[in-house]
Order: structure tokens, then sequence, then C-alpha cells
């Protein structure tokens, strides 16, 4: 296994994806630097700041496959600094001296930072369209199950009928203000950082602004009001605004693994031959991609206490929650994305059962319609009495593992108000889904049922 879990060869792929790696690798760091660089040497050679034979060589050469790595990892042991290094291995495939150039007026954050956030942008063109996918996913399993009565479930017990497309409503609604929290938090988070070395720009005088507008402009980043070298809540709101993402995830992969549970058997994550559930009891068809997706959505919201934590920084610069983010930022964009890669595998082929649905139905001998025996005649004795008559016959059939039918037939109170018909017709739970159906339509659309 390797240091980290994202970069073992036997299990990255459960804790991250290839796209995502290749985002935060070395190389496309080190070429985000590179390109702000890049930027700044032009938008500067086109003010006249520095000459303009410089910033096209440095242009050239702003290149990651053109840097010494093995160089540059020695210059940080050396420095203790990330930037300088980079600088130094720039200057030296700069001709002409080019390289003396490059990195005017700016300060290290202003580099990492800008690349971060441009790493960021390109993880989140995976993360978003993911996340919108699996939503449209889901948007088709809840027209399709709209009216699949189920048992619905509190405390772990059964409690009222509901529909199976009504369950997955639930996580459609969810799953959709988590698509627009990422909306919204693109809009804060996309921005870049160029201010110097206290947020001042007072290394260019006059032209700093300026400068400031025109390179974040051609890096395609919005210009931040101020500085926010020590302002980390747009970084800590995106690990935040994963953590709700993952932990949607992780509620629905959980809910896949409890109904797929031997004794339930409603739901089951795809399954195709040469999937094993056991080394050593073959008969197992374990939901393997599921405890992927909790285990995953535990290890992100985790996270999300010390983004927080990284809002709490000294003076105008402090790099202590800082380079704290260097560890988080691409974890948490890893196994976000592996979570949504695996999500929409097991949404997509999800397996349901009908018939042990269906089943599970009947499980409390009719007792589970306790709620609709009492409204019913609460309407011709009163609620409150009511109550005291079904619950003395609920108790009475659970404890003597007796239909509720036959019990409730035993009390001359309910034979005083009620025919043996209007009792079966009470007790069929595919009459009592309430508007289930409906709310499925307020969701994902009307069906033109309600």
């Amino acid at each position: 296994m390797g240091a980290h879990v994202i970069d073992s060869l036997l299990f990255q792929d459960l804790f991250g994806t290839e796209r995502m790696r290749e985002i935060f690798s070395d190389q496309n760091m080190v070429q985000k630097w590179l390109d702000v660089e890049a930027s700044l040497a032009r938008v500067q050679s086109e003010m006249g700041i520095i000459p303009k034979e410089a910033a096209e060589e440095i242009i050239r050469k702003a290149k990651a496959e053109l840097m010494d790595f093995t160089e540059m990892k020695k210059q940080v042991d050396i420095t203790g600094h990330p930037i300088v290094p980079l600088l130094r291995c720039l200057k030296d495939v700069c001709e002409n001296n080019a390289g003396e150039y490059s990195h005017w007026g700016a300060t290290t954050q202003d580099i990492m930072d800008t690349g971060m956030i441009l790493q960021v942008r390109e993880a989140y063109g995976e993360i978003y369209p993911k996340t919108k996918q699996l939503h449209s996913i889901l948007c088709g399993l809840a027209r399709k199950y709209r009216d699949l009565t189920m048992v619905g479930r509190t405390h772990g017990q059964h409690a009222l009928p509901i529909t199976l497309g009504y369950k997955i409503a639930v996580w459609v609604a969810e799953l959709g203000r988590n698509i627009e929290r990422l909306e919204q938090c693109s809009e804060r988070l996309f921005m870049g950082q160029f201010s110097g070395a206290v947020g001042t720009i007072a290394s260019l005088g006059k032209d700093g602004l300026e400068v400031q507008r025109r390179l974040l402009t051609d890096l395609g980043l919005a210009v931040p009001p101020i500085s926010w070298h020590a302002s980390r809540d747009t970084v800590a709101e995106y690990v935040s605004v994963l953590g709700l993402l993952s932990s949607t995830l992780g509620k629905m992969a959980n809910e896949v693994i409890t109904l797929q549970k031997t004794e339930c058997g409603e739901l089951e994550e795809p399954f195709k031959m040469g999937k094993v559930g056991s080394s050593t009891m073959p008969h197992k068809r374990n939901p393997m991609y599921s405890e992927g997706v909790v285990s995953l959505s535990k290890i992100i919201r985790s996270t999300v206490p010390l983004a927080i934590e990284s809002m709490v920084t000294e003076h105008e610069r402090d790099m202590r929650p800082w380079q704290a983010e260097w560890e988080y930022i691409g974890k948490v964009s890893n196994m976000t994305d592996a979570a949504l890669t695996a999500s929409i595998h097991i949404f997509t082929d999800l397996i349901v059962r009908p018939d042990n649905i269906e089943r599970n139905l009947y499980m409390l001998k009719g007792l589970m319609l306790s709620e609709a025996v009492m409204m019913k005649m609460g309407q011709r004795i009163g609620r409150q009495e009511a109550h005291e008559i079904v619950y003395e016959a609920a108790m009475k059939a659970f404890e003597k593992g007796l239909p509720f039918k036959t019990v409730l037939l035993e009390d001359k109170r309910v034979l005083d108000n009620f025919n043996v018909d209007e009792i079966d017709a009470v007790l069929d739970p595919h009459n009592y889904t309430g508007s289930a159906g409906c709310f499925v339509d307020r969701v994902v659309g009307p069906s033109g049922k309600c």
C-alpha cells in the first residue's frame, strides 16, 4: 500500500479517480503555477512593465515538462520553500536571462493560491457534472417506482407504507440542494489571488490593480475585492460543500446496505459474475461498492472541521493553516469524485426486488396500518378513544403474534363501527400511501396522476 490509499496501486480507484489524481499531481500543480507566471509575464509585457522579449521566452518555457523535478525537490529540501526552486528552474531553461523577469511583483502565495484555484476549477469540472448525472439517474428511478408500495421505517421499525419512488425522491431533493450549493460556492471560489507580500501590491505601485485585473481576467478567474491570503473561508466552504454532498451519498449508500440485508432483501447494488463477497463464504453478495461510499463519506466530512479550523489565521499571512490545505484539498476532491463514480454505478444498475418489497409489507400481519385503523375509527368515535382501542389491539396482536385483523374482530367496540370489508380495505397497505406519488411529482416533475 502507498503512503496514502489515493496513491495505492491496489486501492487507488476505490478512494480516487485517475482524472482527479492527474489534476492534483505534482506535474499539474507545477503547470498551474507556471500558467500563472506565464500570464503574469504576458500582462506585464503588454503594460510595458517587463521587456516583451523576456515575456515571450517565459511563456515559451513555462512548461512543466521542461522543469527538472529532481532538482526542484532538492531545492525544496534545502530552501524549505515551494516556489523559489520553481523560479530557479524556470530561469535555468529561459534564454537571455529572461527568467529574471518572472514573478515580477508577486509573492509565493499569489502563485500557489491561484494555481490551487485553477486545480480546484478542474476538479469542479469533474464533480459538478457527475452530481448532475447522478441526480438525473435518481429522477428516473423515482419516476419508475413512483407507485411501488413499500414499508416506510422510523426508528428502525416498520411505520407506515410509502412508495419506493417517494424514498428516492427524498434523495433527489437533497441532492438537488447540493447542486445548488456547488453552484453558489463556485461563484465565491473561483477567485484568483495577486496582491503581493501583505496584500497591498506595493511592489507594482500604481500599476498593481491593473496588473491584478488583467492577470486574473486572463486566467478566467474573478478579481477579489481584497486579498484573501489570510481569509480561507471560500476554501473551507468548498470542503464543507463536499462534506455535505458526500454525506448525502453516504446516506443513500447506507440505505442500500440496510435494504440489502438478507432479512429485508428489497434492494441490491449491482452484481455480475466475478464480484466476490467473501474469501471463505462463496454465497456472499456483499454491498461492497455501497460500503465504500459510506467509508469515503466518513473521511470527507471528518475533514470539514480541519478546513474550518484553517480559517483561523494570524496577521496578513500565515503558512501554518494554509499549508494544511495542501493535504486535504486534493484528498477530499479525489474522494468525492470516487464516491460519485461509485454512486453512479450503484444507482444506474440498482437491483429492485418487488416481490420482497411486497412480502415485507405484511411482515407485521397488518399492524403497520394501525394509524389507518385509528384515523378511520376516529371519524366515528373520536381520535383519542380510537387510539386507546387500537393501541390495546395492536399490543395484543404483537405480543401473541396474531394477525391484527383477528384481534380487531374480537373487539365489540371495533365491530360496532366497522364491518369486515371496511377492515380489509383499511388494512391494505396499498391504500395508505397518502400523497407519496404527488410528492414524487413535485420533486421530479408532474406525472398527471395527482
